[in-house]
Formats: structure tokens, C-alpha cells, sequence
């Protein structure tokens, strides 16, 4: 049950976090943060906020699909379809987080259904994710994200890592 509460403490922050830098910029930029939707014309996109570095800026943007443009093909429907497919993986990583993850599979876990949900929110709120962070090389960006996205990633990447060190850990025992 601690264990739980600490897992739950860490998915709570990370949407926090998230949800917090992208209601400041929405502030920055409305003068306010809107609730629902009508923020999805309120605000043109991309919009340039700062340019920090020459390899990065801050800017808002809007993301009605997902990763890679998938489900884009799906029009009207798409993000229906996007909630209910995020909330059932959300759902699932969850339970086996809780129920059946090892010890160290947990916090990597932990990440990816705090980040899930971050964008999750926004999905349900404006019917987009808001992405921000903007890393370039010259004309060439890569996609916009958010710390969500971050969360994501980092909790994919710890996972991954964890199962290639455990699965050598196993084939060395069994040596």
C-alpha cells in the first residue's frame, strides 16, 4: 500500500508539472487560462514565444493527433478515439503497475501514466495537446512537445533499460 501511495504521489506530480507550464503559457499568451475548447481559437498556431537558444524556442502549439501523425486519417472522430485508446492503456499500465510490475519496473511505469494522463487532460479539455518546447537545428525542428511527452519517454527509455538489464541478469544466472 506504500508503495501504491508513493507511485500515486509521483503520477499526481508529474501531471501537476505538466498541467502547470502549460496553463502558464496559455496565461501568457490569453491573459487567462481558459477551461474548455473555445482556447483552441483563441490562439493562433505555432505561435513564437521566446527564442531562448539557437538551437531552441518556446513557442504553443497544438496537437489534435498523435505521435507521428497517427489517426490523423480518422478526421472528426480522431479525438474520441485517441481518449478512449489513451484511457484504456492508461487503465492497464496502471493495474499492472500496481497488481504484477517488479520492484524496479514501477517507477518507469510511474512516468509514463503520469505523462499519459498530463496530455490526457488536455485531450478531454480542448480536444489537442499543448506542445511548447521547440528543439531545431537551423530550419530543421523536431516536433514540438511538452513535459509530458518528456515523462513519457523517460519512463519508455527506464523501462526498456530495465528489461535488457534484467533479461542479462537472468540469461548470467541461468549461465
Amino acid at each position: 500500500m506504500k508503495k501504491t501511495f508513493k507511485l500515486l504521489l509521483v503520477i499526481l506530480a508529474i501531471i501537476l508539472l505538466d498541467q502547470v507550464t502549460k496553463g502558464f503559457l496559455i496565461k501568457l499568451i490569453t491573459g487567462g487560462v481558459p477551461v474548455t475548447a473555445p482556447a483552441w481559437e483563441l490562439i493562433p498556431v505555432p505561435y513564437l514565444m521566446a527564442h531562448v537558444t539557437n538551437f531552441f524556442n518556446v513557442v504553443f502549439t497544438w496537437n489534435p493527433g498523435t505521435s507521428f501523425s497517427l489517426f490523423r486519417s480518422l478526421g472528426e472522430s480522431a479525438p474520441i478515439v485517441i481518449v478512449v485508446i489513451t484511457a484504456f492503456v492508461v487503465g492497464f499500465i496502471s493495474y499492472y503497475m500496481v497488481k504484477r510490475a517488479n520492484s524496479y519496473e514501477r517507477l518507469p511505469l510511474a512516468f509514463i501514466v503520469g505523462g499519459a494522463m498530463g496530455n490526457l487532460i488536455d485531450r478531454i479539455r480542448f480536444g489537442a495537446v499543448v506542445d511548447f518546447l521547440d528543439f531545431h537545428i537551423g530550419g530543421a525542428h523536431w516536433p514540438a512537445f511538452n513535459v509530458a511527452d518528456i515523462f513519457i519517454c523517460v519512463g519508455v527509455g527506464l523501462y526498456v533499460l530495465n528489461w535488457i538489464v534484467g533479461r542479462r541478469k537472468c540469461i548470467k544466472d541461468r549461465d
